[in-house]
């Protein structure tokens, strides 16, 4: 990504990176919780953390971008390694912990930042912030990064921040989407606000969840983050071990994922716009997703093993299959 920064301050090298990786149709705008996006395919929070590299990744065609997660004071994250990539199985395990510059400094790199392409706020608490004021960060973060960003998403669902997951709990949860609910509606403008929910949920959680997003009036929800599961891997079991702690993301969680999808669009009679993530590779995903009744999709763990073409080739397929 930096020599991607680096080659892109030339105006023609740029020019020949969109034609190269850039695809651009009519058929793939979409209009989702009333933002205008040049293409359904987004680029999920954990990889731009900083917003660094905005220019570069519209450049390669993404329809949106999500930074973060950004957290009120800066931290370091958890000890490296903390990255770990399974190549059996297109996978990856990481436990990164929040690593940013805290929301300041990401707010300020944004004000100055020349873009043109949808950027999503993807905001959490701090490690060191107890659950009880998780509510406290989570405003902050929306605060400060109000001007800069198109929406937000909470994130209450990483397995890589101590307890975090406990606020996925209907009664801490609700205290938070009221909280930011009422800030935004304070607001001239208010902004779309999105929920992101873990893979692991039971049905009776989900539920309560979409009962709490209906509640608040989010909207929308993302699904899903990564997973604690470690099932049916290809990998083994002594290198699995040795990984240890952190949530999987990539091929293995795509079923679990487009099941929460379908699950939510079914129960809400598709009122809430889903954003589909998890196992995002080809066209053919991106379309299972879809069908299962996301608006949007977010690639990650998909980017890293396919390059970056990855957004034309998803798209293509897309158009091809629709013309089919």
């Amino acid at each position: 990504m930096n020599s991607l920064k680096q080659v892109s301050q030339i105006h023609f090298v740029q020019n020949l990176l969109a034609k190269n990786f850039r695809f651009e149709h009519p058929s793939l705008h979409r209009q989702v919780f009333g933002l205008p996006f040049k293409n359904p395919v987004g680029l999920g929070a954990g990889f731009d953390k900083n917003a660094l590299y905005l220019k570069e990744l519209e450049t390669i065609g993404f329809g949106f971008v999500e930074i973060g997660t950004v957290t009120p004071l800066p931290q370091p994250g958890n000890d490296k390694p903390r990255l770990f990539r399974l190549p059996k199985d297109e996978a990856i395990v990481n436990r990164m912990g929040f690593n940013n510059n805290g929301v300041k400094a990401v707010a300020a790199r944004l004000r100055s930042s020349k873009r043109n392409i949808i950027v999503g706020g993807n905001i959490g608490k701090n490690k060191a912030t107890a659950n009880e004021d998780a509510w406290k960060d989570y405003e902050i973060c929306m605060s400060e990064l109000f001007d800069c960003v198109d929406y937000f998403v909470i994130n209450v669902s990483s397995p890589n921040t101590p307890g975090l997951r406990e606020l996925q709990e209907k009664s801490s949860l609700r205290k938070i989407l009221h909280q930011l609910q009422n800030l935004n509606q304070g607001r001239m403008n208010t902004k779309p606000l999105l929920l992101k929910i873990a893979p692991d949920l039971t049905v009776g959680q989900l539920d309560d969840i979409i009962e709490l997003a209906q509640e608040v009036k989010l909207n929308g929800i993302v699904a899903t983050n990564t997973t604690v599961a470690r099932e049916s891997l290809e990998t083994g079991k002594e290198e699995i071990d040795r990984i240890g702690m952190g949530g999987l993301s990539g091929k293995p969680l795509k079923e679990k994922s487009t099941q929460i999808v379908q699950y939510i669009s079914k129960q809400t009679n598709a009122t809430i716009p889903v954003v589909a993530s998890g196992g995002i590779f080809t066209g053919s995903d991106a379309k299972a997703k879809f069908a299962a009744g996301a608006s949007l999709v977010q690639v990650w763990t998909g980017f890293i093993y396919e390059g970056p073409s990855i957004v034309k080739k998803i798209c293509t397929e897309l158009i091809r299959n629709s013309q089919a």
